[in-house]
């Protein structure tokens, strides 16, 4: 071959032998089955049958039942006589001897050959020669003697040459009696036809169901288990039609088992058509809502298979062709809707093959039951089975085909998510090494198995992730883990795997937890810190302090710092939180650069903190503390261009083992509030043995009584009598404190009850007791009560913003008019100024009820007198905090002598408090206060006392200021003003 052709050779190559596959392939998928089809349609058409079974002759003979059994040869012969001959004789499932008798034809028509007596229902036959009587044979389904023998479905009788004959013969079934004669050799082929049809029958059938039975083991699909145990009923089923029963698998079957191996077979054939149905039709007879026509089918199952048992053959055969049929009907009904419902290519085709068996069984029954046999025999039975049988292998294939569909269908859409889901998939070897990977995981790791190079896992992640795999998958089938990448893959990502085994391979897939790691982390360190400062939050300041007390139990000292920044609030105000929010982080910063290690700070409020020194004794935490304010105020804040001083004032406790966290944080926010005086240079500290922590836990325990249901126990009213200084000796005045009896004896103050149940949102509980009680006794004593010209009684902050409360207040007052227009209630300023309207809507409806309102803590806050024109008050109570030590410090005398103009000027009275000696009282009078209130006048006094006095002035047992309010100041205000009683105030109270 010359080079240039050796080259197109060698290009064209590749192509020719492709063209010679594909023409393989079109010979051996379209050109050889269609020569198959076209000479099998040949060989059916025109071709010559083996099997020369014809030019049978049918014999006339007449037939007599012997009902009585009892008939010779002679007698049956004389009988016959009389009757007329016919072509067939129906037995009509009698059971009786029958006696037919018949002559064989001449030679020149047929020549000599055996008369065949095909009736199936045969049992056992005996014939004789009619003209000599001598007998000619006799047989059963065993064996035949002489010239009578089995064959195919019945018997044969082999005759030498024509010759009258009448036989004997009994029948178990609807038999017909016939008589043919055949040719020697057409007898032959109709014989080897008959037992080929039956080999091709049972054949057949049978491979096609041990087909279907291996199908339904390897898919694990036990509808075609029943599928192949109803071929095998209707391979026997159609064996009784055509009268091959009687063998199986090419042996015979005895005799007696013959009957009883039929009523069986309808029993089988009729329950597995009956499940098979329902099986396979299930969900169509759902959606119908199958009702009493199906459970007449199946009751008629249970039927049949009682009279197979009960019933002798020839009663059996009556009430199965009545059940047969009935159930027919019923199925047929329901196939014909479920047709009409669905249009499934499967449900077509198994319809199809049910329909076929069930319309031929419901023909043999009309037949047998009619004496109708035109068409019973191999053309109804055999073409029957074989037709439903090869239509279920269709729809078998039809279904197998789908199913490979819905495979592919499947694996495809499977393939697409693999390639298309985000989450990365990946297949490993045993030694490791990555077998498939989808894109994401390749995109992901960077893995590229396109090469001939192994890609292992221990290349892509950290050290040991493969042995805690596989120990993972080695405790079970499948699990779930995190991991890291490998040291060496740059900055370092955390996955989350899930894995199986399958088989000896992993599947598994690989998810990138990194961002949702950090935002994990993140909100943990949230969770205990500040976003603003980054030191932790309050949650976070109490786990170290637990962590911390864990450690304190063993011996190591703790200290736990409670820090307040003064009047910070005013940097937000005036300069706003982007300034104070600045300044917060400087000073954090500072505290932090002060602290020694082990020292942690927090925030716990806007600018508070928390500090805890854990390992660090109470007089190292009490100089760092030292230095902290030290630090805080030495030097100004800067943000942008502003400076800010700022100071601190710190409460230290010293924390022990028992102490609870919540408590060493109350304790050392106690200490700060104290340090905020201003008596202390900004630092308070409590050591473990500080009487503050026993205050602390008699606190507690009050809290504890206060959060029972109900008014706590122990309650009670004590009096402390208000002197007036105008009339001393002629007004019984006084006001109402509230006290606890502990279970021990000792009396609970009012400050501290008050203040607990304002921590425990009990404070509206107590003062509704104390308003109720007071009016209540105010009512039963008002006649003891004539010198009384007011009682004042206070009210908590919590109270007047606890809507439930006010209404139940109004209710009180307006059910006790007498003692509501004695009393006073007593409202403090800062409560009153923090919202004015709704102060005064309250003192407005108090007023209109006829009770008096003073203000209470008068000059402690920020006082504005531009807000007692808003507020239509009757009295104010000046705060003690001026009254102490009054003369001492000329500023507070100058302070009172300006309220009290004020509240003259405003026709109000004013109430000094806390008045503890003399020279003070003088000093008040001298000021034109109008009533005084203290230890100088009196202590709180129990109720009884008040009802025997005569004014406040009889409860003085300071001599200095009894000797004042006799001889100085009763005479001098009784000349100065004779008429005192008509001053307007004090006549309204009365």
């Amino acid at each position: 071959m010359s080079p240039p052709l050796a080259s197109l050779w060698a290009r064209r190559r590749p192509e020719f032998h492709s063209a010679i596959d594909a023409l393989i392939y079109a010979l051996s998928v379209y050109g050889v089955p269609t020569v198959v089809f076209l000479i099998t349609l040949a060989a059916l058409v025109v071709w010559d049958s083996q099997y020369d079974a014809h030019n049978a002759l049918p014999l006339p003979l007449v037939a007599i039942e012997d009902t009585e059994a009892a008939l010779t040869p002679d007698q049956a012969v004389a009988r016959l006589r009389d009757a007329a001959p016919v072509t067939h004789h129906d037995t009509k499932l009698s059971e009786a001897p029958f006696w037919f008798a018949f002559n064989a034809a001449a030679n020149g028509r047929s020549g000599r050959g055996p008369v065949e007596l095909p009736s199936r229902h045969a049992r056992q036959i005996e014939c004789w020669n009619s003209a000599t009587l001598d007998s000619l044979g006799r047989a059963d389904r065993s064996a035949g003697s002489r010239q009578v023998k089995p064959a195919k479905a019945g018997f044969v009788l082999e005759l030498d040459a024509p010759v009258p004959a009448v036989c004997r013969a009994t029948f178990a079934g609807p038999a017909r009696i016939t008589a043919v004669q055949w040719p020697a050799a057409g007898f032959a082929a109709s014989v080897r036809e008959f037992h080929r049809n039956a080999g091709l029958l049972e054949g057949g059938l049978l491979v096609l169901s041990a087909f279907v039975f291996v199908t339904a083991i390897i898919n694990r699909e036990w509808l075609y288990v029943l599928f192949a145990t109803w071929l095998l009923a209707s391979l026997r089923l159609g064996a009784i039609s055509a009268g091959w029963d009687i063998q199986w698998l090419g042996r015979t079957i005895p005799p007696d088992w013959i009957l009883a191996s039929r009523k069986l077979t309808v029993v089988a054939y009729f329950a597995l058509t009956y499940a098979l149905f329902a099986r396979l039709f299930r969900d169509d007879l759902r959606r119908l809502q199958a009702g009493w026509p199906l459970t007449l089918a199946q009751w008629l199952c249970v039927v049949v298979f009682a009279a197979a048992f009960a019933l002798p053959y020839a009663r059996f055969l009556p009430v199965a062709w009545i059940a047969v049929g009935a159930g027919v009907v019923v199925l047929v009904y329901y196939l014909v809707r479920i047709l009409l419902l669905t249009r499934s290519p499967v449900a077509l085709w198994y319809a199809g093959s049910l329909s076929i068996v069930l319309l031929s069984s419901f023909y043999e029954v009309v037949a047998a039951a009619l004496g109708a046999k035109a068409l019973i025999g191999t053309v109804n039975s055999v073409t029957a089975a074989l037709s439903s049988c090869l239509l279920a292998a269709l729809a078998i294939a039809q279904q197998m085909r789908e199913e490979r569909l819905e495979r592919v269908q499947a694996q495809t859409a499977l393939k697409n998510t693999y390639d298309a889901i985000p989450i990365g998939l990946f297949t490993l070897a045993p030694d490791g090494s990555f077998k498939r990977v989808n894109p994401a995981l390749a995109e992901m790791l960077g893995i590229d198995l396109s090469g001939e190079a192994k890609r292992y896992w221990h290349e892509y992640f950290e050290a040991g992730s493969w042995d805690r795999l596989r120990q993972l998958l080695r405790q079970g089938q499948s699990g779930e883990l995190e991991i890291c990448s490998a040291a060496s893959a740059g900055e370092p990502k955390r996955y989350h795997v899930k894995a199986a085994l399958t088989g000896d391979k992993v599947e598994g897939s690989l998810q990138d937890m990194t961002a949702r790691h950090l935002a994990t982390e993140k909100l943990k360190f949230l969770a205990e810190n500040d976003p603003l400062t980054g030191v932790p939050n309050r949650r976070g300041v109490e786990t170290i302090i637990e962590d911390a007390k864990r450690q304190a139990a063993e011996g190591r000292p703790l200290a736990v710092a409670y820090l307040d920044l003064d009047r910070f609030k005013l940097i937000n105000d005036l300069y706003g939180h982007v300034a104070g929010d600045d300044v917060l982080r400087q000073v954090c910063r500072r505290i932090e650069g002060v602290l020694a290690g082990g020292s942690i700070l927090g925030r716990v409020g806007g600018d508070e903190f928390v500090i805890v020194f854990r390992g660090a004794p109470i007089g190292a935490a009490t100089a760092i503390c030292r230095g902290i304010v030290d630090a805080i105020s030495a030097i100004p804040f800067h943000t942008g261009d502003k400076a800010f001083q700022v100071k601190a004032s710190i409460g230290l406790v010293e924390v022990t083992g028992q102490l609870p966290v919540r408590d060493a944080i109350a304790v050392a926010d106690r200490a700060c509030r104290a340090a905020k005086t201003g008596a202390h240079a900004g630092l308070v500290v409590y050591g473990r043995d500080a009487s503050v922590f026993h205050e602390r836990t008699q606190e507690l325990k009050l809290v504890e009584r206060l959060s029972t249901h109900g008014s706590p126990e122990g309650l009670f009213l004590v009096m402390q009598p208000i002197l007036s200084l105008y009339a001393p000796y002629d007004s019984l005045t006084f006001e109402v404190l509230v006290r606890m009896r502990d279970s021990d004896g000792s009396v609970i103050g009012g400050g501290a009850l008050l203040a607990a149940a304002e921590n425990n949102g009990r404070a509206a509980v107590i003062d509704r007791w104390v308003l109720a009680n007071t009016l209540g006794w105010l009512e039963r004593h008002h006649a003891a009560l004539a010198s009384t010209r007011f009682v004042t009684m206070n009210l908590s902050g919590a109270s007047l913003n606890d809507e439930r409360f006010i209404q139940d207040a109004f209710s009180m007052l307006a059910d006790s008019p007498r003692a509501t227009s004695c009393l006073c209630i007593e409202i403090t300023e800062s409560v009153a100024l923090h919202d004015l309207a709704n102060t005064r809507r309250f003192v407005d409806r108090v007023r209109s009820y006829g009770a008096k309102v003073a203000l209470d803590d008068f000059g402690a806050g920020y006082t504005s007198f531009s807000y007692l024109r808003q507020l239509p008050a009757d009295a104010l109570k000046i705060d003690g905090s001026l009254v102490v030590n009054l003369n001492a410090h000329p500023a507070n005398l100058a302070i009172i002598q300006a309220i009290v103009e004020l509240t003259r000027n405003l026709g109000m009275k004013s109430i000094a408090e806390w008045a503890e000696d003399c020279a003070t009282v003088e000093s008040l009078a001298q000021a034109g206060v109008d009533y005084v209130q203290g230890f100088a006048i009196s202590r709180p006094q129990e109720p009884a006392a008040l009802l025997t006095a005569k004014s406040s002035a009889s409860f003085i047992t300071n001599e200095e200021v009894l000797r004042y309010v006799r001889d100085t100041l009763a005479p001098a205000r009784a000349r100065a003003e004779p008429g005192w009683r008509g001053r307007p105030w004090e006549a309204k109270i009365h």
